[in-house]
């Protein structure tokens, strides 16, 4: 009889201490989610691994943007000196005539971005 008790309450005892780990296993949500964090106190996917690039190639890519710069500056200095020259070998009334349409097209374009802009305006009003 004495060993009966023994008995039932070591199984009792047993199946306690099997179940306290099942319930922990289950008890947090972000384990579920990640086990590696579980396991190993952060996740190993999310390393950040800063590349840097040999100094031949940091050179290579200034140079690079240096030309870029100075080809843009020669090709926006060319433009210009183009159009000067359209310009210069025209004839004076020629010249006159290109200068006087610049002034309409440089007031056309302005009114109609003003009318634009005020088109927009009255529209978010409307819509607001």
């Amino acid at each position: 009889m004495k060993y009966l008790i023994f008995k039932r309450f070591l199984i009792i005892l047993l199946t306690l201490s099997v179940m306290v780990p099942v319930c922990e296993a289950q008890r947090y949500k972000k384990s579920l989610r990640n086990p590696e964090r579980y396991l190993f106190g952060k996740s190993l996917n999310n390393k950040n691994t800063k590349v840097r690039e040999s100094p031949s190639i940091v050179r290579a890519k200034k140079k690079q943007t240096a030309n870029q710069k100075k080809n843009k500056k020669e090709y926006d200095e060319f433009v210009k000196d183009s159009r000067k020259r359209a310009v210069k070998i025209q004839s004076p009334d020629v010249q006159a005539r290109m200068a006087e349409n610049k002034k309409e097209s440089d007031l056309k374009y302005k009114e109609k971005r003003k009318k634009m802009a005020e088109n927009s305006r009255k529209t978010g009003r409307k819509y607001k």
